[in-house]
């Protein structure tokens, strides 16, 4: 059974993580169900264990240095945090394909709202094509993928851009790609709310991950 949270207001980092952990291990240890938790954080910068110094181009929020994968992210007001705990264990022990399924549960739950989002070899996360500006080269971010496995059971997870200031993604380059930006629902055009997304996560997942 998995069991789905959502978080009204905004929660700190640490504690968000804490919780997560703490969860992880009851999952491993078989005393408590899966969990999938929808949250906002304030305005602050993840450092994954791949972060490169150079890419902290301003420290204008707080920092938190991490041991999910992936470099420098942000997270904040307007911008869905989704965190996974699944038993991996029971799931295939094929980490992998897991982030395959995240890649797609994101994919499908942006179709719901008419947005192509796509994956590109070598560049974790999921871009969408800007064509709507005229430029067929341009790409722009709209969900990053950060995830840790411990026991065989996974944390940390997704952030889904709804409608975040854009302009606080400046202080970092996002996990450390340069030649492209990053946008968001409500950047594409789409007047979709947090509660909107959360309907189509929920309906995906089961596409993806089973009941």
């Amino acid at each position: 059974m998995v069991e789905w949270r959502i978080s009204d207001g905004i929660i700190g980092f640490r504690e968000a993580e804490a919780a997560q952990e703490a969860r992880a291990d009851a999952i491993a240890r078989g005393e408590a169900d899966e969990l999938i938790w929808l949250l906002e954080h304030p305005p602050l910068y993840t450092a994954g264990t791949s972060a490169r110094a150079e890419d902290l181009l301003e420290d204008r929020f707080p920092v938190y240095p991490t041991r999910r994968g992936g470099q420098y992210t942000y997270h904040g007001p307007g911008q869905r945090v989704v965190y996974v705990m699944l038993d991996l264990d029971q799931r295939g022990r094929d980490v992998r394909r897991f982030v395959w399924q995240l890649e797609e549960w994101v994919i499908r739950a942006l179709a719901a709202f008419n947005i192509d989002g796509e994956r590109r070899e070598g560049r974790v996360g999921i871009w969408v094509p800007r064509r709507d500006l005229g430029a067929p080269m341009r790409e722009d971010k709209i969900a990053a993928i950060g995830v840790r496995v411990r026991k065989w059971v996974s944390f940390h997870g997704l952030a889904i851009n709804v409608e975040p200031d854009l302009a606080h993604f400046g202080g970092i380059v996002p996990c450390g790609i340069r030649e492209h930006g990053v946008t968001s629902l409500v950047d594409l055009g789409i007047p979709a709310t947090m509660a909107d997304l959360d309907v189509a996560l929920d309906q995906s997942f089961s596409e993806i991950f089973g009941k």
